[in-house]
């Protein structure tokens, strides 16, 4: 008897919501497979990788964590739920464990993301106040999706959701690709994470690698087949 088919949980980055996975869902369920996008907290590596965990375990039957960006992180620490199979990372970080955002980036250039991000006050649960941040408008289409057509970039900069700042100093707990296999897609002309970092934690990890050259950080938008090409290959070796 042959294993039953992995469901896919796609998880979003900053700046972004599950919207931003459409094409790709609609690549995988013209091959059935079961596809979830929850929708990612953005409030910190912690509860947000709980959150992901927490979705993953009440699957019935084998799971693929697929991360985008900073859902990239997540997966990296919820992957450790049992179900979980096979890693995914789109133009993603790859956590190693007990390291955070910005010790990674830290190893190399900074991005243009870095000088594009404007500050946003919120409240807390206990009655305080934290930080949260979005993309420029205005940097938005060249730093996040230079490869996307401008109508949509427009759309997509207005609707982005933005990432609680403490989000890039929390330690990862764990990292699911010592015991989990992995794949990584590399954008090669991303301007939101530099591709060196994408392909630093793709080797790290012993991923089965695919670059796209001249892809952009929104490649789940730009390139849907091709994301989801690799998120097949997963599905298939783990299935």
């Amino acid at each position: 008897m042959s294993a039953p088919t992995p469901t896919v949980v796609l998880v979003h980055g900053a700046f972004a919501d599950a919207a931003s996975w459409s094409g790709v869902i609609d690549e995988l369920q013209r091959e059935g497979v079961r596809v979830l996008a929850p929708p990612n907290p953005l409030r910190g590596l912690a509860s947000d990788a709980a959150y992901i965990a927490s979705v993953a375990a009440q699957i019935d039957g084998p799971v693929v964590l697929a991360g985008h960006s900073y859902g990239g992180a997540l997966i990296t620490v919820a992957g450790t739920a049992d179900n979980v199979v096979g890693l995914v990372y789109v133009a993603a970080y790859v956590l190693e464990e007990g390291e955070s955002l910005g010790e990674l980036q830290g190893r190399f250039p900074d991005s243009p993301l870095v000088s594009s991000l404007e500050q946003w006050s919120y409240p807390t649960a206990e009655g305080g106040s934290a930080t949260e941040v979005t993309i420029t408008q205005e940097a938005f289409p060249s730093v996040f999706a230079a490869d996307v057509p401008a109508g949509t970039t427009k759309v997509l900069a207005a609707a982005q959701r933005p990432l609680a700042m403490g989000a890039f100093t929390e330690k990862a707990a764990a990292a699911a690709w010592k015991t989990k296999p992995s794949w990584a897609l590399v954008a090669g002309a991303d301007r939101a994470i530099n591709p060196d970092v994408e392909r630093f934690g793709a080797e790290r990890a012993a991923a089965t690698v695919v670059e796209i050259e001249g892809a952009s950080h929104a490649v789940a938008v730009s390139q849907p087949e091709a994301v989801a090409r690799v998120i097949l290959d997963a599905v298939r070796a783990t299935g």
